[in-house]
């Protein structure tokens, strides 16, 4: 069910029979904001704790806090293949 709640978060819909891949993400700013193909899903540990189902295809991944350098990253969801693991490692604009 939560997987179908992320799916349609992200305005996508499953076809019937089609298989999603999971995505899990971790990292030094639990509560940077991850974004995933221009909509928002929250903090990194909100969606890590959760995961997300990608739809096959490819996703832009970003994540974002105020005072550190994004994240940007696109990932290839491939049916049948595990899980995408993301370690975000955020780094501090320097003052």
């Amino acid at each position: 069910m939560r997987a179908a709640l992320l799916l349609l978060a992200l305005g996508l819909s499953a076809c019937a029979g089609a298989q999603t891949v999971s995505l899990r993400l971790q990292g030094n700013v639990p509560d940077a904001i991850v974004t995933i193909d221009d909509q928002h899903l929250g903090s990194m540990k909100y969606v890590g704790l959760r995961g997300v189902a990608l739809p096959p295809g490819t996703h832009r991944v970003t994540v974002e806090k105020v005072g550190f350098f994004p994240f940007d990253k696109l990932v290839e969801a491939k049916e049948g293949e595990g899980p995408i693991v993301l370690d975000v490692k955020l780094e501090a604009v320097p003052d």
